[in-house]
């Protein structure tokens, strides 16, 4: 297995020299910085498994930071630390593409174990039936390299646009709830934070979609969620 390198964007020393020990007990590599600035130079030289982001840092606010990784295309997951704990700021940090959330204070088991629940989600390959890849007109969906493409030429999605598309077209013509898709794709209890999967399912037409208000592949379902076209 390919070392696992993670990067902690934290401003507080004491929780920085707590995580970065444990992360480090259990043999993740560990690089710390305490600005966007700098973290974001440590994002364009390395290459990371895990982003370990705080939402309030001394030059900024750790969700746009997200967000710009987001539209840079950046694919690594990512988790926010933060000591805000109101709802609005869960969904936010969701919608800003984060891969989870966790608040502060936190008990370094549970912390450890949706590190590693993070990070395996990410790098396990997709092994589900025996179809691996999945064409419907302009669009190609290779399973096994997670890679999708419209036209012939590459879309960068994220890991949770990625999920999504892939859960839709395994279950082609199935509607889908927002709260049944939060439980599927972010794996944890996410009640009441449907305008989550709205902004990933707007983000994927985005991409996906010619006319993203006209979706030609991800319909919605009026009353119920997200579907995919069964009529292609």
């Amino acid at each position: 297995m390919e070392d696992i390198k993670v990067l902690l964007i934290e401003d507080d020393q004491t929780i920085a020299d707590l995580v970065v020990l444990h992360l480090k007990n259990i043999h993740y590599k560990v690089d710390h910085r305490a600005t966007l600035a700098d973290g974001m130079a440590a994002i364009e030289k390395e290459n990371y498994s895990l982003i370990l982001l705080d939402l309030m840092l001394p030059d900024g606010d750790g969700m746009d930071l997200c967000r710009k990784l987001r539209q840079e295309k950046y694919t690594v997951p990512i988790i926010m630390l933060t000591a805000k704990t109101e709802e609005i700021d869960l969904v936010l940090g969701l919608e800003s593409g984060a891969d989870d959330y966790i608040a502060k204070p936190f008990s370094i088991r549970e912390f450890l174990a949706r590190v590693r629940a993070t990070i395996r989600r990410f790098a396990e390959p997709i092994d589900e039936g025996e179809t691996k890849r999945y064409t419907f007109k302009n669009l190609e969906i290779n399973v096994d390299k997670r890679k999708v493409t419209l036209n012939g030429e590459s879309v960068d999605l994220t890991k949770k646009e990625f999920e999504l598309l892939y859960l839709l077209v395994q279950n082609i013509g199935v509607s889908f709830s927002r709260s049944k898709l939060l439980d599927l794709i972010w794996g944890y209890n996410f009640k009441g934070y449907e305008h989550t999967v709205n902004s990933h399912i707007n983000r994927l037409r985005n991409k996906i979609e010619k006319n993203p208000s006209k979706p030609e592949f991800v319909l919605t379902s009026w009353g119920v969620g997200y579907k995919f076209n069964d009529e292609l």
